[in-house]
Protein backbone atom coordinates (compact mmCIF):
# COMPACT_ATOMS: atom_id res chain seq x y z
CA UNK A 1 0.00 0.00 0.00
CA UNK A 2 1.01 3.61 -0.64
CA UNK A 3 1.87 5.56 2.48
CA UNK A 4 -0.36 8.42 1.27
CA UNK A 5 -3.39 6.26 2.07
CA UNK A 6 -2.71 6.76 5.76
CA UNK A 7 -1.96 10.52 5.61
CA UNK A 8 -4.71 13.13 5.30
CA UNK A 9 -4.68 16.62 3.81
CA UNK A 10 -4.88 18.03 7.32
CA UNK A 11 -1.69 16.18 8.17
CA UNK A 12 0.12 17.83 5.24
CA UNK A 13 -1.12 21.29 6.25
CA UNK A 14 -0.19 20.71 9.87
CA UNK A 15 3.28 19.54 8.87
CA UNK A 16 3.74 22.59 6.63
CA UNK A 17 2.82 24.93 9.48
CA UNK A 18 5.23 23.16 11.80
CA UNK A 19 8.10 23.31 9.32
CA UNK A 20 7.50 27.00 8.52
CA UNK A 21 7.34 27.87 12.22
CA UNK A 22 10.51 25.90 12.80
CA UNK A 23 12.25 27.75 9.95
CA UNK A 24 11.31 31.11 11.45
CA UNK A 25 12.51 30.17 14.93
CA UNK A 26 15.83 28.88 13.58
CA UNK A 27 16.27 32.01 11.47
CA UNK A 28 15.67 34.31 14.45
CA UNK A 29 18.20 32.46 16.56
CA UNK A 30 20.63 32.47 13.63
CA UNK A 31 20.24 36.23 13.14
CA UNK A 32 21.19 36.81 16.75
CA UNK A 33 24.30 34.64 16.40
CA UNK A 34 25.36 36.28 13.13
CA UNK A 35 24.85 39.71 14.67
CA UNK A 36 27.56 38.74 17.16
CA UNK A 37 29.83 37.31 14.42
CA UNK A 38 29.60 33.75 15.77
CA UNK A 39 30.43 30.69 13.69
CA UNK A 40 26.91 29.28 14.09
CA UNK A 41 24.62 31.21 11.76
CA UNK A 42 21.20 31.24 10.15
CA UNK A 43 21.61 28.36 7.72
CA UNK A 44 22.97 26.04 10.39
CA UNK A 45 20.22 26.75 12.92
CA UNK A 46 17.42 26.68 10.34
CA UNK A 47 18.63 23.30 9.13
CA UNK A 48 18.88 21.99 12.70
CA UNK A 49 15.43 23.27 13.63
CA UNK A 50 13.70 22.07 10.45
CA UNK A 51 15.35 18.65 10.47
CA UNK A 52 14.46 18.20 14.15
CA UNK A 53 10.87 19.09 13.32
CA UNK A 54 10.80 16.55 10.52
CA UNK A 55 12.19 13.86 12.81
CA UNK A 56 9.57 14.71 15.44
CA UNK A 57 6.79 14.50 12.84
CA UNK A 58 8.20 11.16 11.73
CA UNK A 59 8.35 9.92 15.31
CA UNK A 60 4.76 10.86 16.10
CA UNK A 61 3.46 9.56 12.74
CA UNK A 62 5.12 6.16 12.77
CA UNK A 63 2.57 4.41 15.01
CA UNK A 64 -0.33 5.40 12.73
CA UNK A 65 1.55 4.45 9.59
CA UNK A 66 2.65 1.14 11.05
CA UNK A 67 -0.85 0.34 12.28
CA UNK A 68 -2.28 1.13 8.84
CA UNK A 69 0.11 -1.33 7.27
CA UNK A 70 -0.54 -3.97 9.88
CA UNK A 71 2.79 -3.50 11.65
CA UNK A 72 2.90 -3.21 15.42
CA UNK A 73 5.59 -2.85 18.04
CA UNK A 74 8.68 -0.70 18.25
CA UNK A 75 9.24 2.59 20.03
CA UNK A 76 8.95 5.70 17.83
CA UNK A 77 10.24 7.94 20.64
CA UNK A 78 13.70 6.55 19.98
CA UNK A 79 13.90 9.01 17.08
CA UNK A 80 13.61 11.93 19.50
CA UNK A 81 16.07 10.30 21.90
CA UNK A 82 18.55 9.98 19.03
CA UNK A 83 18.24 13.69 18.21
CA UNK A 84 18.73 14.67 21.86
CA UNK A 85 21.89 12.59 22.21
CA UNK A 86 23.29 13.34 18.76
CA UNK A 87 22.85 17.11 18.76
CA UNK A 88 25.53 17.37 21.46
CA UNK A 89 28.22 16.41 18.93
CA UNK A 90 27.14 19.21 16.58
CA UNK A 91 27.02 21.74 19.40
CA UNK A 92 30.46 20.69 20.56
CA UNK A 93 31.87 21.75 17.20
CA UNK A 94 31.02 25.37 18.02
CA UNK A 95 33.19 25.36 21.16
CA UNK A 96 36.78 26.50 20.67
CA UNK A 97 39.61 27.39 23.04
CA UNK A 98 41.27 30.75 22.40
CA UNK A 99 44.10 31.63 24.76
CA UNK A 100 42.71 31.83 28.29
CA UNK A 101 39.13 32.00 27.02
CA UNK A 102 36.66 29.36 25.89
CA UNK A 103 34.47 30.54 23.02
CA UNK A 104 31.28 29.11 21.61
CA UNK A 105 29.51 27.82 24.72
CA UNK A 106 26.51 30.05 24.05
CA UNK A 107 26.43 29.03 20.39
CA UNK A 108 26.47 25.37 21.44
CA UNK A 109 23.54 26.08 23.75
CA UNK A 110 21.71 27.82 20.87
CA UNK A 111 22.22 24.71 18.73
CA UNK A 112 20.64 22.63 21.50
CA UNK A 113 17.77 25.13 21.87
CA UNK A 114 17.11 25.16 18.13
CA UNK A 115 16.87 21.37 18.08
CA UNK A 116 14.58 21.34 21.12
CA UNK A 117 12.25 23.94 19.57
CA UNK A 118 12.21 21.98 16.33
CA UNK A 119 11.23 18.79 18.13
CA UNK A 120 8.54 20.59 20.12
CA UNK A 121 7.08 22.16 16.98
CA UNK A 122 7.11 18.76 15.32
CA UNK A 123 5.06 17.47 18.25
CA UNK A 124 2.58 20.34 17.85
CA UNK A 125 3.56 22.20 21.03
CA UNK A 126 3.24 25.66 19.45
CA UNK A 127 2.67 27.76 22.57
CA UNK A 128 5.52 26.12 24.46
CA UNK A 129 7.85 26.51 21.48
CA UNK A 130 7.06 30.22 21.10
CA UNK A 131 7.59 30.76 24.82
CA UNK A 132 11.01 29.08 24.73
CA UNK A 133 11.97 31.06 21.62
CA UNK A 134 11.01 34.36 23.29
CA UNK A 135 12.90 33.46 26.46
CA UNK A 136 15.95 32.39 24.44
CA UNK A 137 16.03 35.63 22.45
CA UNK A 138 15.56 37.64 25.64
CA UNK A 139 18.51 35.87 27.26
CA UNK A 140 20.71 36.22 24.19
CA UNK A 141 19.96 39.89 23.48
CA UNK A 142 19.09 41.62 26.75
CA UNK A 143 20.74 39.51 29.41
CA UNK A 144 24.03 39.65 27.51
CA UNK A 145 24.09 43.42 28.00
CA UNK A 146 23.55 43.01 31.73
CA UNK A 147 26.33 40.40 31.96
CA UNK A 148 28.79 42.54 30.00
CA UNK A 149 28.09 45.51 32.26
CA UNK A 150 28.12 43.92 35.70
CA UNK A 151 30.00 40.62 35.25
CA UNK A 152 33.44 40.66 33.63
CA UNK A 153 34.32 36.99 34.06
CA UNK A 154 33.99 36.29 30.34
CA UNK A 155 36.69 38.79 29.28
CA UNK A 156 39.87 37.14 30.42
CA UNK A 157 43.03 38.55 28.88
CA UNK A 158 46.78 38.51 29.37
CA UNK A 159 48.78 41.74 29.62
CA UNK A 160 52.40 41.38 28.53
CA UNK A 161 54.46 44.22 30.00
CA UNK A 162 58.24 44.70 29.67
CA UNK A 163 60.15 47.30 31.67
CA UNK A 164 63.71 48.30 30.84
CA UNK A 165 64.52 48.98 34.49
CA UNK A 166 64.69 45.88 36.64
CA UNK A 167 63.87 47.70 39.87
CA UNK A 168 60.34 48.69 38.82
CA UNK A 169 57.76 49.08 41.60
CA UNK A 170 55.41 46.10 41.12
CA UNK A 171 52.78 47.56 43.43
CA UNK A 172 52.71 50.76 41.38
CA UNK A 173 52.45 48.75 38.15
CA UNK A 174 49.51 46.75 39.49
CA UNK A 175 47.82 49.94 40.72
CA UNK A 176 48.23 51.52 37.28
CA UNK A 177 46.56 48.53 35.65
CA UNK A 178 43.67 48.34 38.11
CA UNK A 179 43.14 52.09 37.93
CA UNK A 180 42.08 51.58 34.30
CA UNK A 181 39.34 49.07 35.13
CA UNK A 182 41.27 45.80 34.97
CA UNK A 183 41.05 43.18 37.71
CA UNK A 184 44.38 41.42 38.22
CA UNK A 185 43.97 37.70 38.87
CA UNK A 186 47.54 36.44 38.61
CA UNK A 187 51.07 37.60 37.84
CA UNK A 188 54.06 35.79 36.33
CA UNK A 189 57.46 37.46 36.51
CA UNK A 190 60.63 36.79 34.55
CA UNK A 191 63.83 38.78 34.31
CA UNK A 192 66.55 39.13 31.67
CA UNK A 193 69.60 39.69 33.84
CA UNK A 194 71.99 40.75 31.08
CA UNK A 195 69.67 43.52 29.91
CA UNK A 196 68.18 44.45 33.31
CA UNK A 197 64.70 43.90 31.89
CA UNK A 198 61.71 42.61 33.81
CA UNK A 199 58.86 40.85 32.02
CA UNK A 200 55.42 40.85 33.67
CA UNK A 201 52.52 38.74 32.48
CA UNK A 202 49.27 39.72 34.16
CA UNK A 203 46.21 37.49 33.92
CA UNK A 204 43.38 40.01 34.11
CA UNK A 205 39.65 40.42 33.70
CA UNK A 206 39.36 43.21 31.17
CA UNK A 207 36.82 46.01 30.80
CA UNK A 208 35.30 46.59 27.37
CA UNK A 209 38.11 48.65 25.83
CA UNK A 210 39.02 49.46 22.25
CA UNK A 211 41.86 51.79 23.20
CA UNK A 212 44.62 50.89 25.68
CA UNK A 213 46.49 54.19 25.51
CA UNK A 214 45.50 55.24 29.03
CA UNK A 215 46.83 52.12 30.71
CA UNK A 216 49.99 52.31 28.58
CA UNK A 217 50.55 55.93 29.63
CA UNK A 218 50.06 55.04 33.31
CA UNK A 219 52.49 52.13 33.08
CA UNK A 220 55.04 54.37 31.36
CA UNK A 221 54.96 56.59 34.45
CA UNK A 222 55.89 53.60 36.65
CA UNK A 223 59.14 52.80 34.83
CA UNK A 224 60.91 52.53 31.49
CA UNK A 225 58.18 50.77 29.50
CA UNK A 226 59.71 48.90 26.56
CA UNK A 227 56.79 46.71 25.46
CA UNK A 228 53.05 46.30 26.04
CA UNK A 229 50.67 43.78 24.44
CA UNK A 230 47.24 42.27 25.09
CA UNK A 231 46.20 38.75 24.15
CA UNK A 232 43.04 36.73 24.71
Amino acid sequence: MDISEFISVDFYIDSLVKILASSISGALLGLERKHRYQVVGMRTLVLISVSSTLLAILSYSLPEIQAGKGYYGGDPTRVIAGVVSGIGFLGGGAIVHQGVNIRGLTSAAVVWTSAAIGLALGAGLYEQSVLVLVVALFLLVLLEKIESRYFLAGRNKTLHVVFGNGDVDLSAAKAAIERNGFKVRDLNISRIMSESKIILRYSVVSPDLDNYNLVIDDLAKVGSLDEFSVTD
